[in-house]
C-alpha cells in the first residue's frame, strides 16, 4: 500500500497539470535560491519498515534484488538523485536488516510501532529530521524498484521553498516519491495515522501539489504480493 493516494479526481481542489520535467531554476540561480547561496538541503526519507504481510511475513527491506537486500537499492536511488542526508525507517526485523544490509552513511531510525501502519513510520522519519537543517523531505518507499534516480531527481529539483509540495506523476496520476517542504512536516505528522500516510494532507492541499511527470523514466509498481516478486528478477 502506498503512503500517498493515487488519484484522478476532477473538480475543485484537483492539482495542477503535471510538468515534464520539473521546471529548473531561473537563470543565475542555484536550485531553490539566488546564485551564491547553498542549494536547498533535501533529505531522502525512505520508509522501509513493512513486514510484508501479503508476502507471507517477509520484510520488504530484505527482499533480494540484484543479489542484495532491496533496501540497498532504494538508498542508492536517493543518493544518486542528490538527496542528502538519507534517513531510513526500519521496523519489521530491524535488527536483521541492520545486520544484512549495508546502510553505511544513512541515519537509521527504528520504528517500534511499525505494525500500526505506514503513518507511524512517516511520523518517525519526519521527527528524525528535526534539527538537521533539512528544508524538505523527499519520501520514497522501499518496495518500488521501478522508480530510479531520474524520477527522484526530477521531484527533488522541483523544490522551491519550505512550503513546497511536490509529487511524481505517472500519466498524470499522482504517485511516489513525494516531497514535503519543512513547513508542512508538523501537519503531515499530525494527520499520518494507520496506513493513511500523507493522504489526508495531500487531499486537503490538492490544489497546491506540483505534479512532475515521471512516466517516461520510471514505473511505479509496488512489490506487495507473491506474483509481484517476479518484478525483482
Amino acid at each position: 500500500m502506498s503512503a500517498v493516494e493515487h488519484s484522478r479526481e476532477a473538480g475543485p481542489g484537483r492539482p495542477a497539470a503535471p510538468v515534464t520535467p520539473a521546471a529548473g531554476p531561473a537563470p543565475g540561480e542555484a536550485p531553490g535560491g539566488p546564485a551564491g547561496q547553498d542549494p536547498p538541503l533535501v533529505a531522502g526519507l525512505l520508509l522501509a519498515a513493512g513486514g510484508g504481510r501479503r508476502l507471507g511475513g517477509r520484510p520488504k527491506a530484505l527482499l533480494p534484488y540484484r543479489g542484495r537486500p532491496l533496501v540497498e537499492n532504494a538508498v542508492r536511488v536517493l543518493r544518486e538523485a542528490g538527496c542528502d542526508p538519507v534517513h531510513v525507517v526500519l521496523g519489521a526485523s530491524a535488527a536483521e536488516v541492520r545486520e544484512r544490509a549495508d546502510l553505511a552513511g544513512c541515519v537509521v531510525v527504528d520504528n517500534p510501532d511499525w505494525a500500526e501502519g505506514m503513518g507511524s513510520s512517516l511520523r518517525a522519519g519526519l521527527a528524525s529530521l528535526a534539527g538537521t537543517g533539512a528544508r524538505a523531505a523527499l519520501v520514497s518507499l522501499v518496495d518500488q524498484p521501478g522508480i530510479g534516480p531520474a524520477a527522484v531527481a526530477r521531484v527533488r529539483e522541483a523544490y522551491r521553498s519550505p512550503s513546497s509540495l511536490v509529487a511524481a506523476a505517472y500519466d498524470g496520476e499522482r504517485g511516489h516519491p513525494v516531497l514535503f517542504g519543512a513547513d508542512r512536516w508538523a501537519e503531515v505528522a499530525a494527520t499520518a495515522t494507520g496506513d493513511q500516510g500523507a493522504r489526508v494532507h495531500l487531499r486537503k492541499h490538492a490544489a497546491e501539489v506540483m505534479l512532475v511527470e515521471c512516466g517516461d523514466v520510471a514505473a511505479a509498481f509496488d512489490i506487495d504480493t507473491p506474483p509481484d516478486l517476479a518484478r525483482l528478477v
